[in-house]
């Protein structure tokens, strides 16, 4: 994380649960300065084996305090800002890939020959031209009105009655006739008296036979109704922040909540996203403002931004329950295993943790079996024990809520892409299905299949046309049109590729399409290969063409979507540039239609999908799960259809949204015995006994001679081990100051020694290293996790029954609490004896 240096007097007060974290830590501060001091004083000699630790640790908690508060708020601050990022850049990229559909729509309505004709002077029947725009309103029904005016402005048609308008002095009328594209205005107009600003494109009409302007095709865009769609299905459901579309000028043209900040207000942007705060209205709010990416080259109207602002009394305010309490305690545990790249600041806490526990676990080393006055330095360590345990108290609360909101945070945007992806495919393939039915309708095609038999020239009159058509809607692999036999008599293919032609389609869809009652009707083959669509699995739209007179359908027309660009460039924009997420679209059965995993192509089936495939339409969850041995955030969200597309037009294909971010690989939390840490139930029946160092391993625990350790260092020193050594060792422990290594040690794998399987996940982060002595000899041995040294009376000690090869290094057992746990004891002369005969048998192979 590299955030500029943050102000933590200003978020605090919104933070309690650092400010309880802060707190703790300076109260662990100020007992560890007392409690070397009280060491130094009260047992000088007795402590000077573990003074140099305990100033290390002090020193640490310095710099703990100096540093983690900040961190913690740096981090809560990142979280927050990310999730308004991810949202406000939903609002800009959805609303562009919108209208980018509105500049092909206009461009290709604006060449309609019937509309061309009339605006000409060469037909006139108003109200067959009216019908016609009112047929295209009906399939595309993301317009409010459609307007054709002549070149002096004046109406000539026009879709809205109850909005009618004679004619316009708008600019808009002269900039379209001189220009040879669309023009795009967002501003009050007299095409639309009275109703404030209006989103229109226009383009001008040419003659059919001059070729020159003969009037001016006006699409009103559905503005107000598609951005409140937008908000309410990417709105924040808590209502703590709002979302906002603005001008290039940052005043506001749609908002979430008119009544918190209304159309026309001019609000602070944050267009870099940094964190800082900004004021409106006397409130302080964390905002991010973002521009449009670009669909297709095209950026939207000038200027237009997403923002998302939240007021910060709000910003870290957390919903009720907790991610992580949703967890078993296995998984929380592992995943708190990843902290150091989970989140630095949590990983931190933990080392601190640590670092308390090896401090009196050396403390109680040093001094068993040693020949000094052990009460004195007894109650120093127990009172490092005592203020660690108090401390840690405090502030573990801290830790979990931190991870909370990491956790949070994670659920919520994969929760977000998820719906954004399959918002985006219901969206995009929503125009797909209005494409064929309007492409229908054209009177060419209409014209040339009513024939009884399409002369030899209609493929080279069709062609020409379905390029044109082609060029303009650039989503699709191609389009061909067949008669009403299903022989297919011309195809766009921009390769020129002519080997469709004179093919059949198949007999179903065929019938299918033969069986559409009217021309709001369509048909959409299933996701498969088809002749038609270069190899790979695809949808086709379908629509009939029809007699111009009787209405008889005479063919059809198909439109095959190139899904795998398309839907790739969909799922991509979701993601973003997080290189750890991985996006999907799969059907009902899991079986993936789009992915940006290559180890889980298009054909196969998510095997993560499975819990969510019944997920209701238009319903999101996320959760984390394990997933190929890696604990992840899964996000899934069943699509819901768009207007009337999958929702009230007959047509009905769900299609889920799964994203999976990696947190780490899986590590199994220790099912310990007795629970972690739990000193207490260890120590024997009677005093005066033998002491042993106890041990974590694996889920076991484990014992040494405390005799024979001389302290534990924290497994992160070590280095790798050159090749080819001894098959357990697996490191070198270099002389450090401080502790008791003074030259360069082998470290050996304790769970490879017993015979114990390696574990998958061989990180040594948060591992401890036992430095063990026996005849003037030391090694180290890493282990997972320190415990205590309790002593144990001589009944409580028992042969060891079992063979195998722990059998070798184990001969001793503890009876702990009373004979319920038994605690073997690894043997240490067996133990050194073992690694002299592996590294003999090395040398003498070499």
């Amino acid at each position: 994380m590299s955030l500029p240096a943050v102000p933590i007097d200003n978020y605090l007060p919104y933070m309690p649960d650092v400010t309880r974290c802060e707190t703790s830590l300076r109260e662990l501060n100020l007992m560890w300065r007392l409690i070397e001091s009280t060491a130094r004083m009260v047992c000088p000699q007795e402590a000077q084996a573990i003074l140099p630790t305990i100033a290390a640790t002090r020193a640490g908690f310095d710099r703990l305090e100096r540093e983690l508060v900040r961190s913690l708020v740096a981090e809560k601050i990142d979280h927050a800002m990310a999730a308004l990022g991810t949202r406000a850049g939903y609002v800009i990229d959805i609303v562009v890939r919108n209208l980018y559909e509105r500049t092909a729509d206009v461009g290709f309505l604006a060449t309609d020959r019937v509309l061309c004709e009339f605006v000409a002077g060469l037909t006139r029947d108003v109200d067959a031209v009216r019908a016609r725009l009112l047929s295209y309103r009906r399939k595309y029904t993301v317009y409010d009105e459609i307007l054709l005016l002549d070149p002096q402005g004046n109406v000539l048609v026009q879709t809205d009655p109850a909005h009618a308008v004679e004619g316009t002095q708008d600019p808009l009328l002269e900039q379209a006739l001189a220009s040879d594209g669309y023009v795009q205005i967002f501003r009050p107009t007299d095409l639309r008296p009275g109703l404030g600003a209006s989103l229109i494109y226009a383009q001008r009409m040419l003659h059919p036979t001059t070729r020159q302007p003969a009037g001016v095709l006006c699409l009103v865009f559905g503005f107000e109704a598609e951005m409140a769609g937008i908000f309410r299905s990417h709105g924040d459901p808590a209502g703590r922040s709002i979302l906002l579309l603005l001008d290039a000028q940052a005043r506001v043209i749609a908002s979430s909540d008119e009544h918190w900040i209304g159309r026309g207000a001019r609000v602070p942007v944050n267009p870099d996203g940094a964190p800082r705060l900004l004021l409106h209205a006397g409130r302080e709010y964390l905002v991010c403002t973002r521009r449009a990416e670009g669909y297709q080259g095209y950026l939207g109207p000038e200027g237009w931004q997403g923002q998302v602002m939240v007021p910060v009394d709000l910003a870290f305010t957390r919903d009720e329950g907790s991610a992580l309490e949703a967890l078993d305690p296995g998984t929380a545990a592992g995943l708190l295993s990843h902290a150091r790249s989970f989140s630095p600041p949590l990983y931190e806490v933990i080392r601190a943790t640590e670092s308390i526990r090896r401090v009196v676990w050396n403390g109680q080393v040093v001094t068993a079996g040693r020949d000094i006055d052990r009460q004195r330095l007894k109650t120093i360590l127990d009172q490092i024990s005592e203020t660690g345990a108090r401390s840690n108290t405090l502030f573990a609360q801290s830790v979990r809520d931190l991870y909370d909101t990491v956790l949070a945070s994670g659920l919520q945007r994969v929760g977000f892409v998820a719906h954004l992806a399959v918002d985006l495919l219901d969206r995009n393939l929503y125009e797909r299905a209005d494409d064929c039915r309007w492409w229908a309708m054209t009177p060419e095609l209409r014209t040339i299949l009513a024939q009884p038999e399409p002369q030899d020239g209609a493929r080279e009159t069709i062609t020409p046309l379905l390029r044109y058509i082609h060029s303009l809607y650039t989503v699709y692999t191609r389009l061909f049109v067949y008669d009403r036999g299903g022989r297919i008599v011309a195809q766009s293919h921009d390769g020129g590729d002519d080997g469709l032609v004179g093919r059949r389609v198949d007999e179903a869809t065929l019938q299918a399409v033969l069986a559409l009652q009217d021309e709001q009707r369509y048909h959409v083959s299933p996701f498969q290969v088809e002749p038609w669509t270069d190899g790979r699995p695809t949808y086709t739209y379908h629509a009939a063409i029809r007699h111009p007179e009787d209405g008889r359908i005479v063919g059809g027309i198909g439109i095959v979507f190139h899904a795998e660009r398309e839907l790739l460039a969909m799922l991509r924009g979701a993601v973003g540039q997080r290189p750890d997420a991985r996006a999907y679209l799969t059907d009902r059965q899991g079986r993936v239609i789009a992915s940006t995993d290559p180890a889980t192509p298009v054909g196969t089936v998510l095997a993560a999908a499975g819990p969510w495939l019944e997920l209701p339409n238009g319903a999101t969850a996320s959760r984390v799960i394990e997933h190929e041995g890696h604990y992840v955030l899964l996000g899934a969200s069943a699509s819901a259809g768009y207007r009337e597309f999958k929702t009230s037009d007959g047509y009905r294909d769900d299609v889920l949204a799964f994203v999976i971010e990696t947190l780490g690989p899986v590590r199994r939390a220790s099912a310990r015995v007795g629970g972690a840490h739990d000193d207490g139930w260890t120590h024997g029946a009677a005093r005066g006994g033998q002491e042993y160092a106890t041990f974590y391993l694996g889920n076991d625990l484990l014992a040494l001679d405390a005799a024979c350790v001389r302290e534990a260092v924290p497994a992160e020193r070590m280095t790798s081990a050159p090749a080819g050594g001894h098959p357990a060792r697996v490191g070198l422990l270099p002389p450090t100051d401080n502790t008791a290594v003074r030259h360069f040690l082998w470290v050996y794998d304790l769970g490879r020694l017993l015979g114990v399987a390696a574990p998958a996940d061989t990180a040594v982060q948060g591992r401890q290293i036992i430095l063990v002595e026996h005849g003037g000899q030391t090694a180290g041995l890493l282990v997972d996790e320190l415990h205590a040294v309790p002593e144990f009376a001589p009944n409580e000690i028992i042969e060891a029954p079992f063979g195998g090869a722990a059998r070798r290094l184990i001969d001793r057992l503890i009876r702990a609490r009373g004979g319920e746990v038994l605690i073997p004891v690894v043997d240490t002369v067996r133990l050194f004896a073992a690694l002299r005969q592996g590294e003999e048998r090395l040398a003498s192979a070499a």
